[in-house]
């Protein structure tokens, strides 16, 4: 069990990292699985991880179950281990740039948003 303190910094961690809203995060997964013959239904687009991030965001912290602890700790660390979020994005973008951003855009971090 997580205690109020740990809870806390978690929470505030998880929404440093996570900077996309929860309408930004549902329309990139929308966007992301969508292909030229069909969208997926809102609740099945994207990733498994995608869609607890998105489910997180839409809870208030004293709703939040053991595995949603589990899952913001893990994208915390998945951030964080893969991006300076003290740095300014690059101005110049490669395509490897843009498939790391979209990876983290699943986990509902936009390294381009300020």
């Amino acid at each position: 069990m997580t205690d109020a303190l740990e809870l806390d910094a978690l929470w505030e961690d998880f929404h440093r990292v996570v900077n996309m809203t929860s309408q930004e995060l549902a329309a990139w997964l929308r966007m992301r699985d969508a292909d030229e013959d069909a969208e997926p239904l809102p609740e099945q687009a994207g990733t498994q991880t995608g869609q607890h991030v998105l489910a997180i965001l839409q809870k208030r912290r004293t709703d939040l179950t053991e595995d949603d602890l589990r899952v913001m700790r893990s994208v915390v660390d998945r951030v964080t281990s893969q991006v300076d979020l003290e740095d300014e994005p690059l101005p110049e973008v490669t395509a490897e740039d843009t498939r790391r951003r979209h990876r983290l855009m699943t986990l509902g971090h936009d390294p381009l948003k300020g």
